[in-house]
């Protein structure tokens, strides 16, 4: 079994940053992608990023647009996204996810294990 705990989540302003946290424990598999997806009140559960074990390749959602970097620390069980230049429509929880999506990497539905989640507000 997985555990996955998400951190770092806040208040900020407008074209704030913010960085999130996701410390596994447990046993994660070296074939394990890990993700990050978040979900807004009323809104469907959306794909955000992902990378890869070994070579750490990443893939992101086309909304991101350059916003947000993913980045892992096997060594120290980490993963991490990087909040920059925030909107208010960044708002939502966001979710860390752990599995072996193989080409369903946006699907919800391919990953094993999920954080309960970590609040980003972003006013105006």
């Amino acid at each position: 079994q997985v555990q996955l705990v998400e951190s770092g989540g806040g208040l900020v302003q407008t074209g704030g940053s913010l960085t999130l946290s996701c410390a596994a424990s447990g046993r994660t598999p070296s074939s394990y992608a890990m993700g990050w997806f978040r979900q807004a009140p009323g809104k469907e559960r959306q794909f955000v990023a992902t990378i890869s074990y070994n070579i750490k390749n990443t893939y992101y959602a086309d909304w991101v647009k350059g916003r947000f970097t993913i980045s892992r620390d096997n060594a120290k069980n980490t993963v991490t996204l990087q909040l920059n230049s925030l909107r208010p429509d960044d708002t939502a929880v966001y979710y860390c996810a752990a599995g072996r999506p193989g080409p369903r990497v946006v699907l919800i539905t391919a990953y094993d294990y999920w954080g309960r989640g970590t609040q980003v507000t972003v006013s105006s």
